[in-house]
């Protein structure tokens, strides 16, 4: 199993947004990146199979998702992952999940409206909220537990929102909600007409016998409910494009479908992608297997790691995503500091934790998804940077 997952593969000069546009982000060129998160590895066997069979077929016209093997291949692997019953005709193409919620942003609500956020929040809701001119509330997530969720705040914020956006499993803690908090945020979103728009992009890389609850396990108590969702993270072809989301609402549906079709005229979707999601869905429920308990490894390791060689930094086990979410705070270094030590001296790219949210301040995130002999290699960068910092001639 791990014999492909350590398999160390060159991705610069590939137009990677991770390896060649580093620089970008961090100013230099020339570091180890852990930033964005796609992975390192190679797409599974059987959806690089499919995609050389189009590429010998050699013919790549227009191509359309509206028919039953496309939309079947999602609500059967929801029925068979999750034991979630969604109905085919739920199903609607989208070219990327950020652009679903964009859209779906404007559709549910007007400029200035509220939208309810956690504190830490995937850095990209911040865009998506802020460029549709809405407002943003914001949970925060308790740092001290196991990020729990203060429910009376909560409803106090969704009293003035019209939508929540949920990060399920949640980038960048790597949280899994349980039964009981999805039941909560439901009921109290319910009561107050707040439609839900939950981003389980994530879903598929439940780690350390966690579960995974979709939204739309809870479809029969409330039907303002979403899932915008890829096969793109767990199956690492973001590049090849398509993602899509899960509309029980006929409304809105037709709603969403007018705008992608007879506005920005992206319904006719790549052929790889379409091909790829289907095949990730149909069959490589062992690829994903592997893929967790790989992971799950280079997160004991980094546990490990941590605690014999940098005890200052607190870590949890995540429950869910190859995101691992290092509270830094204990270093008692700002994160401007932190930052140009990694950068210039480890040369090792880590997000920072207040690209996430107010709440992200004194963390950073590191992407694991990629072979250990690479996060090994950054584990001793990040080392190096805090021995330069720890000098006793270096002052705070």
């Amino acid at each position: 199993m791990s014999d492909n997952f350590d398999r160390i593969i060159e991705r610069k000069n590939t137009y990677s947004t991770q390896w060649d546009f580093i620089e970008d982000r961090f100013g230099r060129a020339d570091l180890l990146p852990f930033s964005i998160s796609d992975t390192d590895f190679q797409a599974p066997a059987a959806i690089l199979e499919e995609l050389r069979k189009l590429v010998d077929h050699g013919i790549f016209g227009y191509s359309r998702w509206n028919h039953d093997a496309f939309k079947h291949a999602i609500s059967s692997y929801y029925h068979r992952t999750h034991q979630t019953p969604v109905e085919s005709d739920w199903v609607v193409y989208s070219p990327s999940v950020l652009y679903s919620i964009s859209v779906l942003l404007r559709q549910l609500t007007q400029e200035q409206d509220t939208i309810l956020v956690f504190d830490p929040m995937y850095d990209a809701f911040i865009n998506v909220i802020e460029k549709n001119d809405r407002r943003m509330a914001t949970v925060p997530l308790d740092r001290e537990t196991n990020y729990e969720i203060d429910f009376a705040l909560f409803e106090e914020k969704a009293a003035l929102s019209q939508v929540f956006l949920l990060c399920s499993p949640h980038n960048p803690t790597g949280k899994v909600f349980s039964q009981q908090e999805m039941t909560e945020m439901i009921k109290i979103c319910q009561k107050h007409q707040v439609t839900i728009i939950s981003d389980e992009i994530h879903s598929d890389v439940i780690l350390f016998k966690n579960t995974h609850y979709p939204l739309l396990n809870w479809y029969n108590s409330c039907e303002n409910l979403i899932i915008v969702n890829s096969a793109s993270k767990t199956f690492n072809i973001p590049g090849l494009g398509g993602s899509y989301a899960l509309i029980p609402s006929k409304k809105v549906r037709d709603l969403f479908l007018l705008q992608t079709k007879e506005r920005d005229f992206v319904n006719s979707p790549s052929i790889m992608g379409m091909v790829a999601t289907m095949t990730a869905y149909n069959q490589c429920q062992d690829y994903t297997a592997s893929l967790v308990e790989y992971i799950e490894g280079n997160m004991s390791y980094l546990a490990n790691y941590l605690k014999e060689e940098l005890p200052e930094i607190a870590f949890r086990l995540p429950q869910s995503t190859y995101l691992a979410w290092l509270d830094v705070r204990g270093l008692g270094y700002s994160s401007e500091t932190l930052q140009k030590a990694l950068v210039n001296v480890g040369k090792v790219g880590i997000m920072r934790g207040e690209v996430y949210g107010e709440n992200g301040q004194g963390f950073l995130r590191m992407n694991l998804g990629c072979p250990r002999a690479k996060m090994i290699e950054g584990l001793e960068r990040m080392k190096q940077s805090l021995d330069y910092l720890k000098d006793e001639s270096y002052v705070k």
